[in-house]
């Protein structure tokens, strides 16, 4: 198959140009805010991974006041 040049109007060729740029645009701020959301994400997994932690060690003194308690 041949193709054939494809006529458009100057009006609607920058219309379409400009509609691409609000496009990229939209894309780079959708990665931004991606970006943001992983971000805040690394911390909130941080911050659950301590809590853990110290309520590991939380419930390991409490077992060893029990133990002590129940010598007695």
């Amino acid at each position: 198959m041949e193709q054939a040049p494809i006529f458009i109007k100057i009006d609607q060729y920058r219309n379409v140009l400009e509609i691409i740029e609000v496009l990229k645009a939209k894309v780079r701020e959708a990665k931004s805010q991606l970006g943001k959301i992983q971000q805040l994400k690394s911390q909130e997994d941080a911050e659950l991974e301590e809590w853990s932690s110290e309520l590991g060690e939380i419930e390991k003194r409490i077992e060893g006041i029990d133990k002590s308690l129940l010598r007695v």
